[in-house]
């Protein structure tokens, strides 16, 4: 059964919140990062992006960089910026994103349940991006990045949350600068607490990465790289776990730089061997329903859908990504690894079909696939399986802010 605990956060103070609030610190570039910071000192960006302080050519992962996070974190605290709670709280997370909320419980999950796999993953990890947050996670003792899990559904749970959020007001409420709505309540009643901890060890059996899979195995090595030196502290990770009822998955859309030496005829042909195809126009053709598929190349919209017989009923083989990876472009366009093949790359479906236009037409790319995204249940089959997902599969929005919740790892002294 799943163990959280309550923790004492680091967080702003309540005039500091709307400006310390950062997008999570993998979604933007160095540059981006420079740019969103401008002219705000107390963007968490300068934690969780250090690099935007320092000379351009800096190398991202030289220890100055995370020594530079921690000095900007101790400046933030020692300015009052950032406080330290001074008693364990659980905190309740809501976001609104196009008039769609979703509410998520902040806690500390237990590295114990990753390790033994109460906690269920469904990508790879990359040694590179695992060393990064395990530099930045001692350097600075703080896990700054929130992993986002989810949950299957518990009714009393459910009604305990949305009850907080009526009798109780938010400690942090704004509109961000994309339109996110972020607002953070501060659950310090003892009976709440140990009633919540105690709904998840009994009710709540795992939980999923839904989002932060290196952040996740990252505070594990953190932990085991301590050894005998590991605080209460670092049993935990910081966690924002949602029902799943609260979650949608967006499309997460691929583009391709050539045809594989493949005339745009001979694609076509070899594409019909599987899929039904059918000539959609200029048109942005985005699938409806799961086994169906959008294309677009040489200036029109094909829609595909998948004929019987190219895919297994086992839970990655059913899977749309799987489907795509298998044939199209696997046996026509060459592309047998989408992780390290520089010839593909991935569009989240946060920014439309019109972005996979923008791309091939611009002649950086030459073709386009959209897809019907992933449902929560196919997630939670395919960790409950054993299995991973193919690279780039779900994409959550809206993000997690960073820097209005931080845990501690080391004592406090």
């Amino acid at each position: 059964m799943a163990i959280i605990v309550p923790f004492k956060a680091l967080r702003p103070q309540a005039q500091f919140a709307r400006q310390v609030a950062a997008r999570p610190y993998d979604v933007l570039s160095s540059k981006e990062a420079k740019e969103e910071a401008q002219g705000n000192p107390y963007s968490f960006l300068h934690i969780t992006k250090s690099e935007i302080d320092l000379p351009e050519d800096v190398n991202l992962y030289a220890d100055e960089v995370y020594e530079k996070a921690k000095e900007n974190l101790h400046a933030f605290i020692q300015r009052d910026v950032l406080f330290r709670e001074n008693k364990a709280c659980y905190y309740i997370y809501q976001l609104i994103m196009n008039g769609r909320s979703q509410t998520g419980l902040v806690c500390g999950s237990a590295v114990k349940d990753y390790e033994k796999d109460v906690i269920k993953k469904h990508e790879f990890t990359r040694p590179e991006k695992e060393n990064d947050r395990i530099k930045h996670i001692k350097t600075t003792g703080a896990q700054t990045g929130n992993v986002f899990l989810a949950y299957r559904d518990v009714d009393e749970m459910n009604e305990l949350i949305s009850n907080w959020k009526q009798e109780k007001s938010p400690i942090y409420d704004f509109v961000a600068d994309d339109d996110i709505q972020h607002s953070v309540w501060i659950i310090n009643d003892d009976k709440t607490i140990k009633s919540i901890s105690s709904i998840f060890k009994k009710k709540v059996p795992q939980t999923y990465i839904a989002d932060g899979h290196h952040r996740a195995a990252s505070a594990a090595k953190v932990k085991a790289a301590l050894g005998d030196d590991a605080t209460a502290e670092s049993m935990y990770f910081l966690t924002t776990l949602f029902p799943a009822s609260e979650l949608k998955i967006l499309d997460y859309n691929r583009v391709v730089k050539d045809l594989n030496g493949l005339s745009k005829e001979e694609l076509l042909k070899g594409i019909a061997a599987d899929f039904d195809c059918t000539l959609m126009g200029a048109g942005a053709y985005k699938p409806t329903q799961p086994h169906e598929f959008g294309m677009y190349l040489d200036g029109n919209w094909y829609k595909l859908n998948a004929k019987h017989g190219t895919f297994t009923n086992d839970p990655i083989g059913i899977l749309d990504v799987s489907i795509l990876s298998n044939t199209i472009l696997d046996q026509h366009l060459g592309i047998k690894d989408q992780r390290t093949d520089k010839r593909i790359d991935f569009v989240g479906g946060i920014r439309g079909l019109g972005e996979l236009q923008k791309r091939v037409d611009s002649g950086e790319m030459k073709i386009a696939f959209s897809l019907y995204p992933v449902s929560m249940e196919q997630l939670f089959d395919i960790a409950d399986s054993g299995n991973v997902m193919p690279p780039k599969s779900t994409w959550f929005e809206p993000k997690l802010r960073d820097g209005l919740l931080t845990h501690l790892i080391y004592n406090e002294e």
